[in-house]
């Protein structure tokens, strides 16, 4: 895990640039009171309204200052609530300076472990409510469920569904890049978890579902099925490459996913991609 993520936070960095132009972070209008922001980490949800103001997750800390001008432009204030979908730091590195600026942050317990264990007992940038299965945010006219998936990305993920608004913000456990998932099992991420937690919201969402991903544009219910298709697809050509009790080099000689004819990313080449899957599967 610590070798893979400064390569994961450097890759997220470059894949992210299409996004900037002179701001660093910006903002898309997705309902009356749902934007989603692009930046240099994780695709951001905010909820604007009545109520006012809370996001779902928050990057890097320095962008801090731009994330709070983007929404400020959108409603002038200052997020109440940070929810975090799960615990790497391009998802939950400013949880630090928008607890200082007064948010409570909220994530799954396996977040509040994993960031305390990271940061100490009393760092800002631990939950301050953090829950087992589920909870329910009544905010903005709108009651979102924040709904924890086990082994998946992590073993800390959340899903929120925005019910009202139709809207739906996956986290990592969606890489809408056309590729497959960083499965982090190290961080307890598993194969078969990412594919139980998509193809569960598959089944609660329409065609007229905005899904938000951890990383990407904005998609939808086909893309979900999409994703979920390839995902799927892998994990069958991998189950097959493992058969009479393949090593792990064997496998990886064999090349079983060059079947799907993918790109894949400097900081997630298809040797390390395999080595996943391989570890999770196994």
């Amino acid at each position: 895990m610590k070798k893979i993520l400064p390569a994961l936070i450097t890759g997220l960095l470059l894949s992210s640039a299409a996004h900037a132009d002179e701001s660093p972070v910006t903002a898309e209008k997705l309902s009356d009171h749902v934007y989603v922001l692009f930046g240099q980490g994780g695709n951001i949800a905010a909820s604007v309204g009545d109520d006012g103001i809370y996001i779902i997750d928050d990057q890097f800390a320095k962008l801090s200052d731009d994330i709070k001008k983007t929404i400020s432009d959108l409603k002038p204030g200052s997020a109440e609530f940070v929810i975090n979908t799960h615990h790497h730091g391009d998802h939950t590195g400013g949880n630090e300076n928008f607890a200082k600026a007064g948010a409570h942050v909220i994530a799954h317990d396996n977040v509040h472990k994993r960031l305390e264990e990271k940061h100490g007992a009393n760092s800002d940038y631990l939950p301050r409510i953090s829950f087992g299965h589920d909870l329910k945010l009544h905010f903005n006219n709108e009651h979102a469920h924040v709904v924890h998936y086990a082994h998946a990305h992590t073993d800390g993920d959340s899903v929120i569904f925005f019910n009202n608004d139709n809207i739906v913000h996956m986290g990592d456990i969606y890489f809408n890049f056309g590729s497959l998932p960083f499965v982090d099992v190290d961080s307890g991420g598993s194969v078969d978890g990412i594919l139980a937690a998509v193809n569960d919201v598959i089944k609660q969402i329409d065609e007229r579902t905005i899904v938000i991903p951890g990383h990407g544009p904005v998609s939808d219910r086909s893309g979900l099925e999409t994703y979920a298709k390839l995902v799927k697809k892998a994990k069958d050509l991998m189950l097959n490459a493992m058969q009479n009790n393949a090593s792990l080099e064997q496998v990886i000689k064999a090349d079983p996913l060059a079947e799907l004819g993918l790109e894949y990313a400097g900081w997630l080449p298809k040797e390390k991609v395999t080595t996943l899957f391989y570890r999770s599967l196994k």
